[in-house]
């Protein structure tokens, strides 16, 4: 039986991928440690969590406790008005008291992790006390800003919109990604587009390979290998988006003496799908312990407008539209929430299979890649290292 996130959620993820490397698109800098109650894995120190430690969890199993008879797809239904609440007190108290701020600052994409942490900041906090932020670049989709703007109406907040787009050309972000894509395509200029992506983790154990695909101005499309070093420059390059926002956000939070929430669902949180110091930063994570199905019956319970619930997630990173699963994930969120809560609780891949209508192998090859990616994540979840901490002195 395997045990519950044990080593490898203990040192420690991007938009990135089982196949970008550690430097990538990527999550937070807290550790975790398995001295929790009963158990339970604890997500501690800093930023912070609200998690199953210090208090009920709302999975209907715990990890640590007997797995149920039979493994079905109703494993994470949660009583979400419950877990609603124990999320605002604790947003409270971590806001207000522990880390002394006014209020919160939320970067708003028009997805779903960041419709639900504002609609939770201003159940803790009130409106009047949450800043929603909207930082379109040259990439951006539209639906994006337009979906941010409507969220930001439709809970009452303050909203800013910052154009990042000038400070990212600014940086070389555009040139350098340029740069990178013409050592795979030297023809790739004015009015093409391109996106990378992973192959299909369900046809076969796949090389964690990260390839490019690229659109001609005709919309004629074609996928290839990029040399080691043009991804690793195309990686850092786009790298620039997520930190540049962050960047934002904390002047932000700086001018207001709020702040900064982050905004990882479990399934991101666990498996490295962040950028370190970008998207990955925050002061407090008030979903980091909810599994992304869990994070839409929140949104329902939360009253979150329906078409941002109905919105496919994208990364909305690339010039080209772009799936989170063939960035990053194996499967599609809801069958990575399951395959991650059955891997961590011991659950045969037989009887994921039948539930999820896949082969044992496909399961065991998700498996495979959610240990794969712990491994890639550890760096992204590590604190600076220290000579010596100053205690002995």
């Amino acid at each position: 039986m395997r045990s519950s996130r044990r080593t490898e959620r203990q040192s420690g993820r991007s938009p990135t991928d089982g196949g970008l490397p550690a430097t990538s698109l990527t999550r937070p800098n807290a550790l975790a440690a398995d001295n929790g109650r009963d158990g339970v894995t604890q997500l501690c120190d800093y930023p912070h969590f609200v998690g199953p430690v210090g208090g009920e969890s709302p999975l209907t199993y715990s990890a640590g406790t007997d797995r149920p008879d039979m493994f079905t797809a109703d494993i994470l239904r949660i009583d979400a008005s419950q877990a609603s609440k124990r999320i605002e007190a604790a947003v409270r108290d971590q806001v207000l008291g522990t880390l002394r701020r006014r209020g919160a600052v939320v970067g708003m994409s028009g997805g779903i992790d960041s419709s639900v942490v504002a609609a939770l900041c201003v159940r803790a906090l009130g409106k009047e006390r949450v800043v929603g932020l909207l930082m379109p670049e040259r990439d951006s989709s539209d639906d994006a800003l337009r979906l941010g703007r409507m969220l930001a109406d439709h809970l009452g907040i303050r909203h800013v919109v910052e154009n990042i787009a000038p400070a990212l050309a600014g940086l070389g972000c555009y040139d350098r990604q340029l740069e990178a894509i013409r050592m795979a395509v030297p023809e790739y200029g004015e009015g093409w587009r391109c996106k990378l992506t992973i192959p299909s983790l369900l046809e076969g154990d796949r090389l964690n390979i990260t390839k490019l695909t690229v659109a001609d101005p005709q919309g004629s499309q074609r996928t290839v290998r990029m040399p080691p070093a043009a991804y690793l420059q195309m990686v850092a390059a786009t790298n620039f988006k997520q930190r540049a926002r962050k960047m934002m956000e904390y002047y932000h939070a700086d001018r207001l003496n709020y702040a900064v929430a982050g905004t990882p669902n479990l399934l991101e949180y666990d498996q490295g799908f962040f950028v370190k110091q970008g998207d990955g930063a925050a002061d407090f994570k008030p979903i980091a312990h909810l599994y992304k199905t869990q994070v839409y019956a929140l949104a329902e319970h939360l009253g979150v407008p329906e078409e941002i619930r109905r919105r496919p997630p994208t990364t909305d990173t690339f010039s080209l539209s772009q799936t989170q699963e063939e960035f990053y994930f194996a499967l599609p969120y809801q069958g990575m929430d399951l395959c991650l809560w059955a891997h961590d609780h011991g659950t045969p891949a037989a009887e994921v299979a039948a539930a999820l209508g896949l082969t044992a192998e496909q399961v065991e090859r998700v498996y495979r890649d959610i240990e794969a990616k712990r491994r890639v994540s550890r760096y992204l979840h590590q604190v600076p290292l220290l000579v010596d901490d100053g205690r002995s002195v």
